[in-house]
């Protein structure tokens, strides 16, 4: 067994990013975690900090105002349990703590056999599971179950003929997109006081892996209206699934049938071969739920907490 008393987390970070991204795809795993970018997006919020361990893994901890916890290892089917045992050691032994696991996989947890192991508190997050789209109905609209998505893209691009484009984001762009995450999080701070610490987060982030556009996996687009930035949505491949995983998507909408524009057109040009999008979580929000549930998923990647009962 490693040493736990060894092991050395740090701050993921730009210039560690391409060496980290391998472990994310080592298994199967069709949540939205499985791409390495909400680690990115999220890494001041939750005070992520990373460790590899034999070239096999990667073990991540983050906090929230309950303490620490963390995910699954990352890291091959077959080295799953020992990198669990390592995980439980460091908790225990370093962090004089239970181990707690958050949104776990339900493969890794079905490997683990988790539900099973009268050690542990094995729960379903149901308010954490990612919706799941078939690839080709999301970029063509095809069909009478996308018909009202379909009837709002095509009257905004007839409305909008000839005045909007949509446009690859690139490093050049990044001035355009600060700007417009300025504007669009400080309405909703203004009007979401509850989240608006969580809101701040987000944008922090947004602009993070904006500014290290080079080092980043991962793809963004944006609709420009009359020149200016008006949505836009950023996602990340996973290859071992073949799947997109659409992180943000952001529009003002003022622009009816926007957001129907932006997600068809991102995925038509940044993942036009993907079988799978995952569209995340609906955070348990009725609105955002009846939003997801409206582009009809095949399926859903759920997720467990896991707690140790005792050490």
């Amino acid at each position: 067994m490693v040493n736990v008393e060894n092991l050395t987390f740090e701050l993921p970070n730009a210039e560690n990013a391409l060496r980290l991204a391998k472990y994310f795809y080592m298994r199967d795993n069709k949540t939205c975690d499985s791409g390495m970018l909400d680690t990115y997006l999220w890494k001041d919020y939750y005070k992520v900090r990373g460790c590899t361990v034999d070239d096999k893994a990667l073990l991540l901890v983050m906090e929230d105002e309950e303490g620490y916890f963390t995910s699954l290892p990352w890291c091959a089917k077959e080295d799953l349990s020992y990198y669990f045992g390592v995980l439980k050691e460091y908790f225990n032994q370093v962090l004089k703590q239970p181990l707690k696991i958050y949104f776990a996989d339900e493969e890794g947890v079905q490997a683990l056999d988790l539900l099973n192991n009268p050690e542990y508190l094995v729960e379903e997050e149901e308010d954490a599971r990612d919706y799941l789209y078939d690839g080709e109905e999301l970029r063509t609209l095809q069909g009478k179950a996308m018909q009202k998505k379909r009837n709002r893209a095509n009257k905004f691009r007839r409305e909008y003929e000839g005045r909007y484009e949509y446009v690859t984001l690139g490093c050049e762009d990044k001035a355009a997109l600060h700007n417009f995450l300025d504007t669009w999080f400080a309405e909703r701070e203004d009007q979401e006081h509850d989240s608006a610490y969580s809101l701040r987060a987000e944008k922090e982030g947004i602009k993070y892996i904006a500014n290290h556009c080079t080092e980043l996996p991962y793809r963004a687009g944006c609709i420009y209206i009359d020149g200016q930035p008006k949505a836009f949505s950023v996602g990340s491949y996973n290859p071992r699934e073949n799947m997109a995983v659409i992180s943000i998507e952001k529009a003002d909408s003022e622009y009816e049938g926007l957001y129907q524009v932006i997600n068809q057109e991102f995925l038509q040009h940044e993942f036009p071969n993907v079988a799978i999008v995952n569209r995340e979580d609906d955070l348990g929000l009725p609105g955002l739920r009846k939003a997801k549930e409206s582009y009809y998923p095949i399926g859903y990647a759920r997720k467990y907490s896991i707690l140790q009962k005792k050490i």
